[in-house]
């Protein structure tokens, strides 16, 4: 590990450098390559004269000093906390250095216009002195000066905070407390010999990764529509049945190992991808190095094996029969393996999109009804769930959008990808009209319950986003982000999902 000390008291006599040297002794027992540089004996002029940062030319020391932050993989900023934030000697040493170039760029590119983070790779830790009670610091004062450098600065530039370490008050310290803290800093700088991070931020990091992971965003969707098809058969003793239950644990695992399965076999594609969002492009914890590969695969085996264990417990004590229970759970999961697994792979052969649809509205749906004594053959769950599969479409299809070239790199043939931006537009457009109209028929002649008057107003979302993706979809311009067409295509699903579950309780 490199490892780049960096003094930010403007004088070299003070408490910091002892600190810093402290440090750097207990960085070397941990068998680190560590570089030091003081603020205080590097020239450079800490205003910004020019229009902008990167238009200032850099003096010899700051050169050296950006060569510096390019080797470190682990950045320590030693420095006093004055006036609640840093001096202003190392604040100019940020405002030269961390500029457009260098510490992050821009791209404007339609909606996808947003900013790249250039120093992604470090990682960083403060080690802060100050006069007035950690504690006061923290709690009181809210720690103004640490989140400006962790947040505002550092993490602008996608440098990770690991740690922050205040000491004080200093002023009035005894020196058996000084030589407390000198003993301190010496550990921390030992700690590295086991990576940047403690033991409960490693903790913390890995548990964050995989709820990232796990994308749980998407599992509302599913859940509801399994419970229309459980109200549809028993009506709000659905909840009290603990066949229910079961086979909605069923649902999350399987869910669980379908959105892991998803981030491993699209890796290649998701690697490729510049337009990624919060619907599209994975989770990229593959991508950014936050799980490998190993882990991926385990989770999909542990969740895999609770899918076998629920499902099997709900099959079993279920009100329906158990043969048509296991059979459905079963489809089920064909269906949403398949979606990027082999053999079937659908979502690489134009048929991805219609098999999401299908596994979180008709399938899910007739699950809940047959878990609660339904039979799958009745025509109910399947009429209710047609409009909710329409209206799922236009999202899925939409999410192609910003993943279309990358896609294509992979081999990957979604909507989007073979009939270009403008047929994934006509799809969402044509299935969004057709699935309003559908509910708004099933409200209208009360074949299926559930479907109240609200369901109408399904009509004018679905004009609105005809309007939407007329207005803001390029055709032309290939992959975009389109974070406003996803929002209105997937809250446009809430009418076929919430409408019904409201009607039915």
């Amino acid at each position: 590990m490199n490892v780049l000390l960096i003094l930010g008291h403007p004088r070299t006599d003070s408490y910091c450098t002892a600190l810093a040297d402290a440090y750097r002794e207990g960085a070397r027992e941990a068998d680190v390559d560590v570089r030091e540089l003081a603020v205080a004996d590097i020239e450079f002029d800490p205003d910004v004269r020019a229009d902008s940062p990167e238009n200032q030319p850099l003096e010899p020391d700051l050169r050296a000093a950006q060569r510096d932050l390019e080797w470190a993989d682990h950045l320590v900023f030693v420095y006093p906390n004055w006036w609640g934030t840093m001096p202003a000697r190392l604040k100019g040493f940020f405002d030269r250095l961390f500029r457009p170039g260098f510490a992050f760029s821009f791209y404007d590119e339609g909606e996808g216009a947003g900013k790249e983070e250039l120093l992604d790779d470090k990682t960083a830790e403060l080690i802060v002195t100050m006069d007035v009670p950690p504690r006061i610091y923290r709690w009181v004062l809210r720690q103004p000066g640490n989140h400006a450098l962790k947040r505002a600065t550092l993490g602008y530039a996608g440098v990770r905070t690991t740690r922050v370490t205040n000491m004080g008050p200093i002023e009035d310290s005894s020196l058996e407390e000084r030589e407390d803290w000198l003993e301190e800093v010496r550990e921390l700088g030992r700690s590295l010999e086991t990576g940047p991070d403690t033991r409960l931020g490693r903790a913390k990091r890995t548990a964050t990764s995989w709820l990232k992971a796990l994308r749980l965003q998407f599992y509302p969707m599913a859940w509801i529509a399994y419970t229309i098809g459980a109200l549809a058969a028993v009506g709000s003793d659905a909840f009290s049945a603990g066949a229910y239950w079961l086979g909605l644990g069923f649902l999350f695992a399987l869910e669980a190992a379908t959105v892991l399965s998803n981030e491993y076999a699209d890796y290649e594609t998701d690697r490729w991808n510049t337009f990624a969002g919060p619907f599209t492009g994975g989770s990229r914890v593959l991508v950014d190095d936050e799980l490998s590969f190993g882990q991926v695969r385990a989770g999909i085996g542990a969740f895999l094996a609770a899918a076998v264990a629920l499902g099997g417990a709900a099959a079993l004590v279920g009100i329906g029969s158990t043969a048509a229970t296991a059979g459905t759970m079963g489809a089920l999961a064909a269906l949403a393996l398949g979606y990027t697994l082999p053999p079937l792979r659908l979502a690489y052969r134009t048929l991805g999109e219609l098999d999401v649809a299908v596994t979180h509205s008709v399938g899910v749906l007739v699950l809940g009804f047959v878990v609660l004594g339904g039979a799958w053959y009745d025509p109910v769950p399947w009429l209710l769930g047609l409009p909710f599969l329409l209206s799922v479409l236009p999202s899925i299809t939409l999410a192609g959008v910003p993943d279309v070239a990358a896609d294509r790199l992979a081999d990957k043939w979604t909507i989007a990808a073979r009939f270009g931006v403008g047929g994934a537009a006509t799809v969402a457009a044509g299935t969004a009209v057709l699935g309003a109209l559908l509910g708004a028929l099933l409200g209208l002649l009360d074949v299926v319950p559930g479907y109240g008057p609200a369901i109408y107003l399904s009509l004018v979302h679905a004009l609105g986003l005809v309007w939407l993706l007329r207005e803001r979809l390029e055709p032309a311009a290939g992959a975009q982000r389109i974070d406003l067409l996803m929002a209105a295509s997937l809250s446009f699903i809430a009418w076929f999902g919430v409408v019904p579950l409201v009607g039915l309780l």
